[in-house]
């Protein structure tokens, strides 16, 4: 003979955690945020779960596992607690229930929230993963610029000098540079002239006072250096292509409805917010420039002003 299966009117913490498929650490939480009644409690102290405290249970498991926050299943009941109604009671009510269908409404708009950021984020890994982890993690618009070249013709310190640029100038900005990295990619002369100027710039370091005759002269020779630099870039055709990169950007990125300038210094996935301007950038990116080699760059910037453009790089 079989014996009569006569179901517990209660159990303990442990038995309704493990029917429910959670803790005993779980369910005390769910008391503490008030999604629970305070427990009856036996003639030993221990908690005791009856028939309704194991639906709620059910209930607040099935919604958490759904993706809706302890806040808002708390809200969606009127804060149930001992006082509020029984949780299934609100659960099965469906379209009926006015705060389950605004918490499911705004867990609809979090999730689409989360799938375009996955989406965002398995695009940047298959960039990646295609481009290598240094190129792929510089915006589409920059790294598009630059895949064409051979493996290892560019330097760390030029990709790090890009994705400083398009936080500093937008991804446009760092676009138009990366030319003068293609260009000493396939130029030795000139990468070997951009070295030996970098050296003398570095060794303009504290020991060095800013009225030091070296300070001018590195100035002279960086500014002779740019001038032959944008010659062989004019010599390449070059401007041509940045002009055209400007045309596309412009496309890519139409003015903003409140009548800003089209195109954000973000980003163009829109992962990371840029500071405002270039010169807040500026103001918050460190350099460790001794004060002889910012004062070398103050000249090589004067020198600079003091030459007129080549025709190929002028405003169209």
């Amino acid at each position: 003979m079989h014996p009569s299966f006569i179901p517990p009117r209660q159990v303990q913490i442990g038995d309704a955690a493990t029917f429910v498929g959670t803790t005993p650490r779980a369910i005390r939480h769910y008391e503490q945020l008030g999604l629970l009644p305070a427990p009856e409690r036996g003639g030993d102290g221990r908690r005791r779960y009856g028939y309704d405290d194991m639906i709620r249970l059910l209930w607040i498991r099935t919604m958490a596992d759904a993706g809706i926050s302890l806040d808002d299943i708390r809200g969606a009941f009127g804060g149930a607690g001992s006082e509020g109604p029984p949780i299934h009671a609100a659960a099965a009510a469906g379209g009926d229930d006015d705060d389950v269908t605004d918490v499911l409404q705004r867990l609809e708009t979090t999730l689409a929230a989360r799938e375009a950021e996955l989406a965002r984020q398995r695009a940047a890994v298959e960039r990646m993963r295609t481009r290598g982890s240094r190129l792929g993690l510089l915006d589409d618009f920059v790294a598009r610029r630059l895949e064409h070249l051979p493996e290892g013709s560019l330097r760390q310190s030029d990709l790090d000098t890009l994705l400083v640029s398009e936080r500093m100038l937008s991804p446009l900005g760092a676009a138009m540079q990366a030319g003068r990295f293609i260009l000493l990619a396939s130029r030795p002369d000139l990468r070997a002239e951009s070295d030996r100027v970098d050296a003398a710039e570095e060794a303009l370091d504290d020991t060095v006072p800013v009225d030091d005759p070296r300070v001018a002269q590195v100035a002279a020779e960086r500014h002779a250096f740019e001038e032959r630099l944008l010659a062989a870039i004019v010599e390449s055709g070059e401007p041509d292509e940045d002009f055209a990169l400007i045309d596309l950007w412009d496309e890519l990125h139409p003015p903003a409805d409140d009548g800003g300038a089209g195109g954000s210094p973000a980003r163009a996935d829109g992962a990371r917010r840029a500071p405002r301007t270039a010169m807040d950038a500026l103001g918050t990116m460190p350099y460790d420039f001794s004060p002889a080699r910012l004062r070398c760059l103050e000249l090589s910037a004067e020198l600079m002003t003091e030459s007129p453009l080549p025709p190929g790089l002028r405003p169209r």
